[in-house]
C-alpha cells in the first residue's frame, strides 16, 4: 500500500487533546485513534527508525486518567459521526478512507510498560461499549516485551474479549540485528519466547518494520533468519494472522536510515510467503519529508 501524504503525519497531538489523537492509518485502512499511554517519551527500545525525539522532555509526563477516557469518547464520536472529515488536517481524506477502523493503544513509548495496563484496557473497552461501537477495534501496537507479566496478561484478556488484535513487534532473526535496530538491553530470545506464548493463546499480527542502514538493506541472511523465527512461532503451536512487512514512512531522529524501495519490501513479503506459508501484506515508504 502506497502511503498518502495523511499516511506520512502522525502527530501525537489534535485539538486540545493530550493523550489520544486520531491518524489515518496505513496498515488499519482507515482513521486509527492513537492512545499515547507514554506521554513521557519513555520507552524500554530505542530503535534507530523511532521518529520520536526522546532527547527533549514532554510537557506532559503522566497520564490523567479521566482526561484520557474524555478524549477517547470526543475523539471516537467525531470519527464516527464523519465530523472528523470537516477538519483541515483529514479534509482530503478519499471516501474509500473515511472509517473508523480502531482505538490503537501505541504513542511515544511502549503501552505495555503502563504500571495499569490492565484497567486502562478495561477502562477503554467501557468507553467503547458506551458509545456502542463494537465493531472498532483495540488493537495494540507493542514491542511484546511484557507479555510475560500478569497485568499485562490481564490486559490481552481484555482484549480478546473486545474485538482486540495485537500487533507484535518482530524484525530481526538474529539477536545481532535486533541489538543493532532495536537498541534494548531486553534478550531477543525474550521477544520471540513472549511472542510464542501469547500467539498460542489468541491469533497476532507481526508487525515487521525493515529499511535501509547507512545505505545498506537488510542482509539476506537476516531475512532467512527472520522466516525461521516466524517458523519457530508456528511450530510451537502459535497462531499469527498476518504479518505486515513495512518500511519507513516518517522521518526518523536518525538520518541514517531510509526507506527500502517498494519492490525490496515486495521481494521480502514473498520470502515470507514463500518460506512460512503465512500471509505477508506490503506497507511501502517515502524517501522525502
Amino acid at each position: 500500500m502506497n502511503p498518502l501524504p495523511l499516511h506520512t503525519q502522525h502527530s501525537r497531538s489534535f485539538e486540545t487533546s493530550r493523550f489520544v489523537y486520531p491518524v489515518l492509518s496505513r496498515r488499519s485502512g482507515g482513521v486509527s485513534i492513537g492512545v499515547n499511554l507514554n506521554p513521557d517519551k519513555v520507552c524500554n527500545f530505542d530503535c534507530v527508525y523511532c521518529q520520536v525525539d526522546r532527547t527533549t522532555r514532554s510537557e506532559t509526563r503522566f497520564v490523567e486518567t479521566d482526561d484520557l477516557l474524555g478524549e477517547l469518547r470526543w475523539s471516537l464520536r467525531l470519527a464516527a459521526s464523519g465530523e472528523l472529515f470537516d477538519h483541515p488536517r483529514f479534509r482530503d481524506v478519499p471516501p474509500a478512507l473515511r472509517r473508523l477502523n480502531d482505538i490503537a493503544f501505541s504513542g511515544d513509548g511502549e503501552p505495555t510498560t503502563y504500571r495499569n495496563f490492565d484497567q486502562l484496557m478495561t477502562l477503554a473497552a467501557g468507553v467503547k461499549r458506551e458509545l456502542a461501537l463494537d465493531d472498532v477495534k483495540m488493537v495494540l501496537i507493542t514491542n511484546a516485551s511484557m507479555f510475560h507479566r500478569p497485568v499485562v496478561q490481564r490486559g490481552l484478556e481484555v482484549l480478546d474479549q473486545n474485538n482486540g488484535e495485537v500487533w507484535a513487534k518482530l524484525e530481526a532473526g538474529t539477536p545481532e540485528y535486533f541489538k543493532q535496530i532495536d537498541r534494548t538491553t531486553i534478550p531477543f530470545q525474550r521477544i520471540v519466547d513472549n511472542i510464542t506464548a501469547a500467539a498460542q493463546t489468541r491469533p497476532l499480527v507481526i508487525q515487521s518494520l525493515f529499511m535501509r542502514v547507512a545505505g545498506e538493506a537488510p542482509p539476506a541472511a537476516e531475512l532467512e533468519a527472520f522466516c525461521d523465527r516466524l517458523n519457530e512461532i508456528t511450530a510451537a503451536g502459535g497462531r499469527l494472522r498476518l504479518v505486515q512487512v513495512y518500511t519507513v514512512a516518517r522521518k526518523p531522529t536518525e538520518s541514517y536510515v531510509g526507506p527500502l524501495e517498494d519492490a525490496e519490501v515486495d521481494a521480502i513479503v514473498g520470502l515470507v510467503h514463500a518460506r512460512t506459508g503465512l500471509t505477508a501484506e506490503p506497507y511501502y515508504g517515502v524517501g522525502t519529508w
